[in-house]
């Protein structure tokens, strides 16, 4: 399945405007062949809006969810992308897949909140895992900080994840993540991981971009630079199961030591 990252910060505050840079990037991505466009973390209203958050969180069910379903049924992909979610009075830092008919598939709440900016506008949430079909392959969803957590990805592992979609906003200096961190991630648990990043200055963050496609054997199938772009690749089901035979991490595991973990 052709994926592609669409590497941006939209346009902070304004949900129109970010549903505009969306539809946009979903027909440049139909037209290269992606089945599959995904949005950095909080792309929908911005991410250092402060008090806005709670002012343009929507449900998972909401207007915009609509909007991104139409475009998604119009340019015939999924679309999976960042945004607060409003549940009653609580708000969430979440991430939603729609499929190519405009069927909402999964909602993420992000589950390790970073630092104080993040405790103080959102709830954190509580599933660890969440997943969809696509294409034949199971798709799993979690948002930036949550993917330095090793106990987290290998629960996706465990749970048969093959490509793990990771809405961002790493900033400066913490680059390493994109760089080093993610392709291990996918190595170590034997699965495709999408890290798709905001860029550029936005209120007291500097979000540094690099987001990559990185594959089971550790290596980028593409990775963006620092400035505004949509870069895609492939992920290839066939050379999954390889890999997966090659490099028998699951089966070699001994969870009986790993005790002391939890």
């Amino acid at each position: 399945m052709r994926t592609a990252l669409l590497q941006s910060s939209g346009r902070p505050g304004s949900t129109v405007e970010n549903l505009k840079v969306l539809d946009d990037a979903a027909g440049r991505a139909a037209a290269a062949g992606a089945g599959l466009l995904v949005a950095p973390e909080m792309f929908l209203t911005g991410y250092a809006i402060g008090e806005d958050i709670a002012r343009l969180a929507e449900p998972a069910d909401g207007d915009a969810a609509d909007a991104i379903a139409e475009t998604a049924s119009r340019h015939g992909l999924a679309i999976a992308y960042g945004y607060p979610e409003r549940s009653a009075d609580v708000v969430f830092n979440s991430a939603q897949l729609i499929s190519a008919d405009g069927t909402r598939l999964a909602n993420y709440r992000k589950t390790h909140l970073f630092g104080c900016f993040e405790r103080d506008h959102f709830a954190p949430g509580d599933q660890p895992v969440v997943q969809a079909e696509l294409d034949g392959l199971r798709v799993g969803i979690m948002i930036c900080y949550d993917v330095e957590f090793p106990e987290n990805v290998r629960a996706h592992a465990l749970a048969g994840t093959d490509l793990l979609l990771v809405p961002t906003a790493q900033m400066h200096p913490f680059q390493f993540v994109a760089e080093s961190l993610v392709p291990v991630r996918a190595f170590e648990n034997q699965m495709y991981v999408a890290y798709v990043n905001r860029v550029g200055q936005e209120g007291e963050f500097e979000f540094v971009g690099l987001s990559t496609l990185a594959g089971p054997d550790g290596f980028a199938r593409t990775r963006a630079g620092r400035g505004e772009d949509l870069v895609l690749a492939d992920v290839d089901p066939a050379f999954l199961a390889a890999s997966r035979e090659a490099n028998p991490y699951l089966k070699d595991r001994r969870p009986g030591l790993y005790g002391s973990l939890v």
